[in-house]
């Protein structure tokens, strides 16, 4: 079989694989990215996009088409489910180092199309699963599902919790956290009359939250300590409903609707996993030619809403640092081959020890945040009473961050 030569190859069209691309085109670099599925992969419905993520949407070019689909939140409260009351609340609006704080709820098929529109015809391969990876000289071979051999100059994991790229650098499986999210997104005819306002609710080892995203959509989660009878349930939509609704407590009405109504296609369940922290201070985040991206290199629990907001950090920052390498580079034949490989491996190097500690810093943090909001216990009653109105701050701190233009010229 024909053996097809790129340079640049990413395996996943999810956020961090078609950033890295959209960020790649830009910089005048072509890349091919393969998907496992036979279109994009739009399943978690939507996802928090702080600050953060909107200085990198920005950078690759998408942030002002998004921000007319998707309202600007004002604040979030959270509500004690055992007393029905207000616990803390901030306002989303309020100044970090680096400007306006700016905090959107954005549909992720949405932000998906943002991205893959922008990309020339014929940059997305879809229906390719990689299968296996190996070694030929400068070369990374990737045997596809169907028979295709792919020959990658440079390879960008960024194929998600069960990476083939991962694995092959030597990340282990992913721990489980003991906890499932169930997901929704309830969508209406008319107006649904939420304020733009996050709304999250904590008790008896319960989290849910519930987010407008624009005028006619709401998004919506719930996180509990499933028990053996209870995991069966994620095949039942209709089953996955009424125990949502039977764990609510003292919630209001409207957000009540807001799940009684949601359509049972619009209902996800799953197991929330992630990779211990310290795993990404000595694990091997890029190799030669080959780095991860995304939930590839850092999952992580949902309690701070950064992963997808840190998948599209990573993807600025790496098509940075392979453009930093392959525009300096146009020699050609062996040698000029050599020092190809020996560019990108600098790259490649730069981008891991760039992302390193910022992705340590929002893993571990997310972790514990979900450790003392997701328990029960009377020591983490007490804990969260008096840490809990400096929950707004953490998150608004980490969101304080800007992963940098395209280019640093």
């Amino acid at each position: 079989m024909e053996v097809v030569e790129e340079d640049v190859v990413i395996v996943g069209a999810g956020i961090s694989g078609l950033t890295t691309s959209l960020g790649l085109h830009r910089l005048g670099i072509r890349s091919l990215v393969l998907e496992s599925w036979d279109s994009l992969r739009t399943t978690g419905f939507a996802l928090t996009t702080w600050t953060n993520a909107w200085k990198a949407l920005e950078a690759i070019g998408v942030a002002d088409a998004l921000r007319i689909t998707n309202q600007r939140l004002d604040g979030s409260i959270a509500y004690s489910t055992i007393s029905g009351l207000p616990v803390f609340g901030m306002s989303l609006k309020a100044k970090g180092k680096r400007g306006d704080h700016e905090v959107r709820c954005v549909q992720r098929k949405l932000l998906l199309e943002a991205l893959a529109n922008e990309l020339p015809s014929g940059t997305i391969r879809f229906s390719s699963k990689v299968v296996s990876i190996e070694e030929s000289g400068y070369f990374k071979l990737l045997h596809l599902a169907d028979g295709t051999i792919l020959k990658a100059k440079v390879l960008v994991g960024c194929d998600g919790v069960n990476s083939v790229v991962a694995k092959w650098l030597g990340f282990k499986q992913l721990a489980f956290t003991g906890k499932s999210a169930i997901r929704g997104q309830a969508n209406f005819k008319r107006n649904h009359g939420f304020d733009p306002i996050s709304m999250r609710f904590f008790g008896h080892g319960v989290r849910s939250g519930v987010i407008p995203c624009d005028d006619k959509t709401v998004y919506w989660y719930f996180t509990w300590d499933p028990s053996s009878q209870e995991k069966g349930m994620e095949e039942n939509p209709a089953h996955l409903r009424q125990f949502v609704l039977s764990k609510l407590g003292k919630m209001p009405d409207e957000v009540k609707a807001a799940i009684e109504n949601t359509e049972l296609d619009a209902f996800i369940s799953s197991p929330l996993r992630y990779r211990p922290p310290w795993e990404v201070l000595w694990g091997n985040i890029s190799k030669g030619n080959v780095c991860v991206a995304g939930d590839a290199f850092h999952p992580m629990t949902p309690d701070l809403g950064q992963g997808g907001c840190a998948a599209l950090e990573d993807g600025v920052v790496l098509a940075r640092c392979i453009g930093e390498a392959l525009l300096k580079n146009s020699d050609e034949g062996e040698q000029g081959l050599e020092e190809y490989s020996k560019k990108i491996q600098m790259g490649l190097n730069k981008y891991a020890n760039e992302r390193r500690w910022r992705s340590f810093d929002l893993m571990s943090t997310a972790y514990v945040v979900g450790l003392m909001q997701g328990s029960e216990g009377k020591l983490i009653a007490l804990l969260n009473k008096f840490l809990g109105p400096f929950m707004p701050m953490l998150l608004l701190k980490k969101a304080d961050f800007d992963c940098g233009k395209l280019s640093n010229t």
